[in-house]
């Protein structure tokens, strides 16, 4: 062969090569079959589409190559793929150069040349419109297509979701990855994090949509960050396989992706409580300081948390006999003075033979195994451990099953699931070759990564839902994927004591609700470095209101218990755990209305309002339900903050002083106060104060009524908050409508269900009335009024009514 010949032979080489890496697009549609509610489109070149439509406002884009498709599966959906909902309308046209779908609420063409789609709602507007569409690169090392997906952005659109992103609430104009990583002493931009949710929401025109990309591979997403007027997602495997979830407005789409992957159980009542954990609590005597510490000064606390320190090295599902001699004991004994106890457990297995959970891990094959079929090695606390394989339901099964020993014969209340990225010291993860069954659907670490800490979280559940029955099962989990809020509550990690950090606390709290995540909150005080007592105390007024309410530090930074910072910081910590207490049947019925219906517990500014510009690019404001607005004081030495008030008549909730929305307000909150508003026309349910949840029976609950020229409504749901009777009937949802003239208010009840509450009777207390009550009656008989002065020290007119009134006039 000569010379010439040789470079020619190169040359092609490099030719094939570099064609290895270009990009592909589907071709001409030569076919198109509608199947029910699916509808398949065949290219020239192989390339297909199966549209699905799940609901009138949801649709499902599949793309597949020329491999065509895999079985559908994806751990997003409790059964493995999407329940759907009967459509009331559809139609299907084939047109010269695009096809039609129409639902009640959207119309979808799909262009015959390339594929190109574009969604519409009924009025015309367009909603999403494709600028590449699919596209897709082959990936020579691990023989996957790189799938991509890129759209139009349209004029002034904002970007909200994806999870705990630790950055501005609108994340237009940056750029994201999903792959669950150990962050340790993460800040601002940080990315990658623990969790992986691929759903994010779209405002444009005032009209909202999101895209959930369910792919568990490492996926990408660009914000116009690259490129001002597109869009993108795209992974190093698996499918294009979308969905389009229209609003119209953005509570509605939350809503839409929580009941598609599906929103939790109801947890205890006691879960919503103030939780206490450090990195660690041993021996059992400082575990006893801390909880004595806790009940001598009344500040209430429902849980005390065991870190790492509390197994017998390390090992998973043990106690260390020198720390913890008498566990059992030692549970009961919290639990008579009304602290549950949780656990800490890790996916990593000591490699131990004289460890029984290795042991039979090992007899039984449910570790995972790298390619050639060594069993997968890593080091995390115990040392070199092995860790298994949960997307096995057997292995699910037998790791439920491990719980028996803690909860039923121990008394642990909940399990705390950590380093389930999963994490591997000095290695980040598990190396790609690791192999996975994935429930039927062999695949490897590459896929399983960003699913293994919401299998582990799932398992959990299952072990500990089994064992704590009768009553309810409480966990919580560091790493995620969509849908994993149906097993476990979640924190955002590895924080830093500071006050950019309590700034991301509330960001990112406020993201995950919005990502179908709500039962979250953030390690307050910071986990890495210690707080002064300023930030400590601004710390827990934030927490108060973010549905999980923990502190959590590493002990190696000092002592941050609400006392550890003198006297004035804890009762001032001592305050906002009370307003907590004080709240919960707000907040636990706020928690319902998230399980029924989907909606966000903690709900950013624009869900607030969305038709005011105003409200696209602020962050720190939140809604808390359906009346209560927070804005946490996140720098140091200020006595209040300005803040935005959407529009609508609002009450300070210190001093009653009314404010107008649709502008910025100036909240007055010294150390001792959060600035927080509450909605005119509220009914707000508050408790009395327990040092636990259970401590009291509930007989009068007071109902904070705000005057309103006008009609507002409110919900108070109760169960008892705890057991499964609620599933069976026994519940009760009270239902109060507000309406207030010039001259007078009137307050009326409606009862739903049969379950009885402790409480008989209600002290109804008036805020804002603009006239001077002179006669009260209560379904038609006169009541008599008394003043009440409120921990705010307001002091206000109030009237003790039975609990099952229908409606009660003041004029």
């Amino acid at each position: 062969m000569n010379d010439n010949s040789f470079e020619g032979q190169n040359y092609m080489v490099n030719d094939l090569a570099a064609k290895a890496k270009q990009e592909f697009y589907p071709g001409q549609v030569t076919a198109s079959h509608q199947e029910g509610t699916d509808f398949l489109f065949r290219c020239d070149n192989g390339v297909q589409l199966r549209l699905e439509v799940i609901t009138d406002k949801v649709l499902r884009f599949r793309f597949a190559t020329e491999n065509g498709f895999a079985p559908d599966f994806s751990y997003a959906f409790p059964e493995g793929v999407p329940s759907r909902q009967e459509l009331v309308f559809l139609e299907f046209r084939e047109k010269e150069d695009h096809y039609r779908i129409t639902t009640n609420r959207l119309i979808c063409t799909i262009a015959k040349e390339g594929l190109k789609t574009r969604v519409l709602n009924r009025s015309g507007v367009v909603l999403m419109q494709d600028d590449k569409g699919f596209h897709w690169e082959y990936d020579y090392d691990s023989g996957n297509d790189i799938v991509k997906m890129s759209k139009q952005v349209q004029s002034g659109v904002c970007y909200y979701g994806l999870g705990d992103k630790p950055e501005n609430m609108n994340l237009r104009g940056r750029r994201f990855t999903n792959w669950g990583t150990d962050t340790y002493g993460y800040v601002k931009g940080s990315d990658p994090l623990y969790k992986n949710i691929p759903f994010y929401l779209e405002l444009q025109q005032r009209l909202a949509h999101g895209i959930f990309f369910d792919n568990s591979f490492k996926s990408h997403f660009d914000f116009a960050a690259e490129r001002a007027d597109v869009t993108s997602f795209w992974s190093q495997g698996g499918e294009m396989n979308y969905y389009f979830i229209y609003g119209p407005s953005l509570t509605e789409v939350t809503q839409e992706y929580t009941r598609l992957t599906c929103p939790p159980e109801l947890p205890p009542l006691w879960a919503l409580g103030y939780h206490q954990c450090k990195w660690s609590y041993y021996p059992e005597s400082n575990v006893k300081a801390i909880a004595q510490g806790f009940r001598d000064r009344q500040i209430p606390c429902d849980a005390l948390y065991l870190d790492i320190d509390y197994m017998d090295g390390y090992r998973c599902f043990t106690w260390s006999p020198t720390h913890f001699p008498e566990p059992k004991r030692m549970v009961q004994e919290l639990a008579a003075d009304g602290f549950k106890t949780i656990v800490i457990i890790d996916p990593g297995i000591k490699i131990d033979p004289n460890y029984s959970v290795y042991s039979e891990a090992l007899a039984n094959d449910y570790f995972c195994r790298r390619a050639d079929g060594p069993l997968m090695k890593g080091s995390v606390w115990p040392g070199l451990c092995n860790f298994p394989d949960y997307t096995r339901p057997e292995v699910r099964e037998w790791w439920a099953g491990l719980f028996k020993g803690l909860i039923q014969e121990d008394g642990v209340k909940g399990v705390w699931n950590d380093m389930n990225e999963p994490a591997v010291f000095e290695k980040g993860t598990f190396p790609d070759d690791v192999r996975f069954h994935y429930d039927g659907h062999p695949a490897s670490h590459k896929k399983a990564h960003n699913i293994y800490g919401m299998q582990m979280a799932r398992a959990t559940a299952a072990g500990v839902k089994q064992f704590s029955y009768p009553n309810r099962p409480f966990s919580i989990t560091r790493s995620s994927y969509a849908g994993g809020q149906r097993y476990s509550s979640a924190w955002t990690g590895d924080n830093i004591a500071s006050w950019e950090h309590l700034w991301l606390a509330n960001i990112q709290c406020q993201r995950l609700s919005i990502s179908g995540f709500s039962f979250v909150g953030s390690d307050i005080g910071g986990f890495i470095d210690t707080p002064d007592a300023e930030l400590y105390v601004r710390w827990i007024a934030l927490g108060a209101f973010h549905p999980f309410f923990r502190t959590h530090s590493s002990g190696d930074h000092g002592d941050q218990e609400p006392w550890s910072f003198g006297e004035e910081a804890a009762n001032l910590a001592k305050s906002f755990i009370e307003l907590r207490y004080r709240l919960l049947p707000y907040m636990y019925t706020t928690f319902w209305q998230y399980v029924k219906q989907g909606t966000p517990m903690l709900r950013p500014l624009t869900f607030l309002d969305q038709n005011d510009t105003e409200t696209y690019l602020r962050m720190a404001e939140f809604g808390l339900g359906d009346h209560l607005l927070v804005c946490p004081i996140t720098q140091a030495g200020v006595d209040g903050r300005w803040m935005y008030l959407p529009r609508g008549d609002w009450f300070y909730y210190y001093t009653d002083e009314p404010k107008s929305g649709g502008a910025e307000v100036w909240a007055t909150a010294g150390l001792d106060r959060i600035p927080l508003f509450v909605r005119a026309g509220a009914v707000l349910p508050f408790y009395p104060v327990q040092q636990y949840v259970g401590e009291k029976v509930i007989e009068e609950v007071t109902l904070h009524v705000y005057y309103k020229a006008g009609q507002e409504s409110s919900v108070l749901y109760d169960d008892g908050g705890e057991g499964y009777g609620y599933l069976e009937g026994h519940q009760t949802t009270r239902r109060f409508t507000v309406l207030g003239t010039d001259k007078g208010l009137l307050l009326q009840q409606t009862i739903e269900g049969e379950y009885q509450p402790s409480f008989t009777r209600y002290r109804v207390v008036l805020h804002g009335l603009p006239f001077g009550p002179t006669a009260y009656s209560t379904d038609g008989q006169p009541s008599e009024a008394e003043e009440v002065t409120l921990e705010t020290g307001l002091a206000l007119p109030s009237i003790v009514v039975s609990a099952g009134f229908t409606e009660l006039v003041i004029g």
